[in-house]
């Protein structure tokens, strides 16, 4: 008869298989955050709109992941039906959230803060204004330049 101890680790190495399995046939854990990218923003440049499509018929949803061994960013283009159009997945540098060394009037305490995200070689800076589920492709140069985001 197994001991209490001997089922835990059992138990345990049970689980972490079927974790590795998930992973390696791509099964996403559930996401850390969701945030939408606000109409007013331009897309990200990994991201193609289909032909005849324009940015107003299309939503994008980003959502990060935290993993022990770093962060990441999963990105879905939506129809205005629903219809999954693009996914793509990328890099998440750093630790945490980026904020500028003098902060920018008229934002809350803590904002905005930025992710430098790389998919697919193409590198871009998201904003964060607020709290709140939006989020902004920026291309401000001062932004760029203090977080070391050159254009690619």
């Amino acid at each position: 008869m197994l001991t209490t101890a001997k089922r835990f680790e059992r138990f345990v190495v049970f689980c972490i298989t079927l974790t590795l399995i998930g992973l390696a046939i791509g099964c996403e854990s559930p996401p850390e955050s969701t945030f939408e990218l606000a109409s007013e923003s331009r897309l990200p440049k990994w991201i193609t709109l289909p032909a005849g499509m324009t940015r107003a018929n299309v939503s994008l949803t980003m959502n990060y992941h935290v993993w022990p061994w770093g962060r990441s960013a999963t990105f879905v283009l939506r129809s205005k039906k629903g219809q999954v159009l693009e996914k793509a997945k990328g890099k998440v540098r750093g630790s945490g959230p980026n904020q500028l060394k003098n902060s920018r009037a008229g934002f809350p305490p803590g904002y905005p803060s930025y992710e430098v995200i790389t998919v697919n070689g193409m590198t871009e800076i998201i904003e964060h204004r607020k709290m709140e589920p939006t989020f902004y492709v920026s291309d401000d140069p001062a932004v760029r330049k203090e977080l070391g985001v050159w254009q690619n």
